[in-house]
């Protein structure tokens, strides 16, 4: 499967299907939360949340492929990704693009 964030794919002809997304909602557990408290004091990289949400991207872009999938296409054109707030310590991650079959 070929993921572009463009609207095209350089020497292709393309036939849009549809929209396709993926998401999933993570949280950290609360001795995380403790840790990243006190990170927060002296600044730094919160790892733990930066291999969360990296573990979230990688969830929403395999449910956005698996979706693809089922329409038969070959690529997913203009991907984007979104992220928001769900509730205190929960964060959901949205993958979205276009399916599209090459002609």
């Amino acid at each position: 499967m070929v993921l572009v964030t463009t609207d095209y794919i350089t020497g292709k002809e393309l036939e849009t299907l549809s929209l396709v997304t993926g998401s999933t909602i993570q949280s950290k557990h609360v001795g995380s939360d403790i840790g990243a408290s006190f990170k927060q004091l002296i600044g730094g990289e919160l790892k733990g949340y930066t291999e969360m949400m990296n573990e979230a991207r990688s969830i929403a872009t395999h449910r956005m492929i698996e979706q693809a999938q089922g329409l038969g296409a070959d690529a997913i054109i203009n991907v984007r990704f979104a992220s928001s707030s769900v509730m205190q310590n929960a964060s959901e991650v949205l993958a979205y693009g276009t399916a599209v079959k090459f002609k």
